[in-house]
C-alpha cells in the first residue's frame, strides 16, 4: 500500500492544474509553468482544490508508479508556488566562484578556470566567493545542475577540499604516517 500515493495533492490559490486525456499534467502558478507526462495507466482526478492519483491494479509495477506519479505532480505544484533552491559551498584554499553575465566561473585548483553556462529556467547567485545558490521551479533541473557543479571537484576525504552541498558531512580519512 503506497502511503505517499494515497495522499491527496492540495492545489493552492492562484495555481491552475490541467490534465489531458493522455495524462499530460500542466501546472501554472505565480512563478511559471511546468508540464510532465505521467504514465497513462495512472488515473488522475481533480476534486475541488485537490488532485488524487489512483492506480488500476495492485501489481508491483503499478504500486511503484503510484507514489512516483503523485510525487512528480506535487513537486510541480510546489515548484510553481515556492520554487526550489540548492546551496553549495566551496572548501579549499583558493577555491572561489564568481558570476560573469550568464556564466558561472569556478576556480577549483586546476590550471584553468572552469566555466559553466547557466541553463534556461535556473538562476545562479554567488553571495560570497565560497558559496553558490541555485534557484528554479523545476526540482529535477535544479538538483541536476547542482550535481554537475559538484562533479567538477568532489570533496576528497583527506583534507575535505572540494565543492559540497551546504550541511553535507564529508567523512575524513587519516593520511599516511611517516616512520
Amino acid at each position: 500500500m503506497s502511503r505517499i500515493g494515497l495522499m491527496p495533492i492540495e492545489i493552492p490559490e492562484g495555481v491552475v492544474v490541467a490534465v489531458d486525456e493522455k495524462n499530460f499534467v500542466s501546472v501554472k502558478g505565480p512563478l511559471g509553468e511546468l508540464g510532465q507526462q505521467i504514465v497513462q495507466e495512472m488515473k488522475i482526478s481533480q476534486e475541488n482544490k485537490t488532485l488524487v492519483v489512483s492506480r488500476p491494479t495492485n501489481n508491483k509495477k503499478h504500486k511503484s508508479l503510484h507514489g512516483l506519479s503523485r510525487t512528480l505532480i506535487a513537486n510541480m505544484v510546489t515548484g510553481v508556488v515556492k520554487g526550489y533552491e540548492k546551496k553549495l559551498e566551496l572548501v579549499g584554499v583558493g577555491y572561489r566562484a564568481k558570476k560573469e553575465g550568464k556564466k558561472l566561473v569556478l576556480s577549483l585548483g586546476y590550471s584553468h578556470p572552469v566555466e559553466m553556462e547557466e541553463p534556461d529556467g535556473i538562476t545562479v547567485e554567488v553571495p560570497k566567493q565560497t558559496s553558490i545558490i541555485i534557484k528554479g521551479i523545476d526540482k529535477q533541473r535544479v538538483g541536476n545542475y547542482a550535481a554537475k557543479i559538484r562533479e567538477k571537484r568532489k570533496p576528497e576525504p583527506y583534507k575535505g577540499k572540494g565543492v559540497r552541498y551546504e550541511g553535507e558531512v564529508v567523512r575524513r580519512k587519516e593520511g599516511k604516517t611517516g616512520k
